[in-house]
């Protein structure tokens, strides 16, 4: 068994690659850092691998999804309709017990569309705020995915518009 501090680092690294590997559109690097069945000495041949160690994820907005190859398909779409993305990580907490990682951060999103017709730039950008939760688990061959659950962050109280009682925004200054 490693160190404690060289299991968080390594285990920040598998963070930082999984997002990465999505910026990148590598889903092929992005599919190596997913648990499988034989991280987890299982015999695919005689066990369901979607009932075994089932690795989850929930997009933003999206229901849950279960078993390697639905969230696998999940990120071959979004790779197949995103131009451009960016993640800029913040608040990133590391906590690891055993054979189990837990990070939590803050996804602050950068994202691009298909360009309007004849115009060979990127569509508009999009700025997205997301929370993320990560769950690794050790393998013989490093610290892998098991779940990923990511939460749109909403606006906080006096931003975008938010309204006091009476319906005007009281921390408001009037433009001018």
């Amino acid at each position: 068994m490693s160190a404690p501090h060289t299991d968080v680092e390594q285990v920040e690294a598998a963070n930082t690659a999984f997002y990465e590997a999505l910026e990148r559109g590598d889903f092929e690097e992005l599919s190596a850092l997913w648990l499988t069945p034989a991280d987890l000495g299982v015999d695919e041949t005689y066990h369901d691998p979607a009932d075994v160690g089932v690795v989850s994820c929930v997009h933003p907005g999206w229901p849950v999804l279960t078993g390697r190859g639905e969230v696998l398909r999940s990120y071959a779409l979004i790779m197949a309709n995103t131009d451009y993305i960016q993640f800029f990580l913040t608040d990133v907490h590391v906590s690891v017990t055993g054979d189990t990682a837990l990070v939590t951060c803050t996804e602050n999103i950068l994202s691009g569309g298909p360009a309007p017709e004849g115009d060979e730039e990127l569509g508009p950008l999009v700025g997205q705020l997301v929370v993320a939760t990560n769950v690794f688990r050790r393998t013989p061959e490093g610290w892998k995915l098991w779940s990923h659950h990511a939460s749109p962050v909403l606006a906080e109280n006096g931003e975008n518009g938010e309204n006091g009682e009476n319906g005007e925004n009281e921390d408001e200054e009037t433009p001018s």
